[in-house]
């Protein structure tokens, strides 16, 4: 089995379960909630793709790696989308985003009002979708994975007011940036390795080593992500070369740059425009930044692997969950 053939085996299980617990966010005859959330997944809109399902896709091949089957997963599995994408509708209102995925965003298409309120119900059907857990697992289980479900909720929500922050601030340590993406990105990723550990009923050292795992996977994502927003090919990436640097991101790079203090940081404090743009990217590479997130991206690689095998994840479930990691961490876009 590979990545493929087990994507295509379970995503329009969960695409189909998604589906059902967004239906349900229709008042009465009125579907005009429901046509946003709709709207934000590309559901019946001609020449979308549905996004990769990444997330969802972690925690059902933890479960079947722990021993269980992953369709009594897939009632978190579709909460973790929902709750993922309850943070995009509001990144993009937050980031005053007018695209994502080659479409106009929720809020733009349909009015910030609306948008916030159906990334609301998202939240809300979010947690719906977890409770069904229920109807397969243990009481004492599906209580256990709404506590994780709700720390992580509270964490994301942590790391996107950083990270909001951040942007106000002249300031910002290289100690803040990863407690940022702690909550922003890895707490997420961490939650679905932890929970499909959880919903297979692991002993608890199994659930941490999968949470550990996730945790470092997470963060290794991020840190590589911070690469290519500066150093990826725009042809790969869909994005101009060092986008980062014009939207003078907080990124890991940029932070270590500016704490030399030396060429770079001095062209920082100045306009930063797409004509100068590669020229910061450049002396940002001759003072050490692409080389020290590099580095801390195989550190934090390093970290995920060793984990993974104290995970003792078995069969040929284990072996596709290592396709998608190496995945996620050698990813060019």
């Amino acid at each position: 089995m590979t990545l493929t053939s087990f994507s295509q085996m379970v995503l329009p299980s969960l695409e189909a379960d998604i589906q059902k617990v967004v239906a349900t966010s229709t008042i009465g005859n009125d579907q005009s909630l429901t046509d946003i959330l709709a709207y934000h997944f590309g559901w019946n809109i001609k020449g979308s793709q549905p996004g990769k399902r990444i997330r969802p896709l972690l925690l059902l091949l933890a479960t079947e790696s722990c021993g269980e089957s992953w369709q009594e997963a897939i009632p978190a599995a579709s909460a973790i989308e929902l709750l993922h994408n309850f943070s995009l509708i509001h990144d993009d209102i937050e980031d005053k985003s007018d695209t994502r995925r080659g479409r106009r965003t929720a809020w733009k298409e349909y009015t910030l009002p609306l948008a916030l309120n159906a990334g609301d119900s998202m939240y809300s059907l979010a947690y719906i979708s977890m409770e069904r857990l229920s109807q397969f697992k243990s009481e004492e289980t599906t209580l256990q994975s709404l506590r994780i479900f709700s720390q992580t909720c509270l964490n994301l929500t942590k790391g996107q007011h950083l990270d909001i922050s951040f942007e106000d601030q002249d300031q910002v340590s290289i100690a803040q940036y990863w407690q940022m993406i702690q909550g922003k990105t890895a707490a997420l990723i961490a939650s679905c390795t932890q929970l499909g550990a959880v919903i297979a009923e692991s002993d608890p050292t199994t659930q941490e080593a999968y949470r550990q795992f996730g945790l470092n996977l997470g963060l290794a994502f991020q840190v590589h992500d911070d690469l290519l927003g500066i150093w990826g090919d725009p042809e790969v990436t869909g994005k101009s070369a060092a986008s980062d640097i014009l939207t003078r991101k907080k990124s890991l790079p940029i932070l270590f740059g500016l704490e030399q203090n030396q060429d770079f940081a001095a062209l920082w404090r100045k306009e930063i425009t797409p004509d100068n743009v590669k020229q910061l990217a450049a002396t940002l590479r001759e003072e050490g930044a692409f080389d020290y997130t590099q580095k801390q991206a195989a550190l934090l690689t390093e970290k995920a692997r060793n984990y993974f095998q104290e995970t003792g994840a078995q069969g040929e479930a284990a072996a596709v969950l290592e396709e998608l990691m190496n995945l996620l961490i050698k990813r060019k876009h």
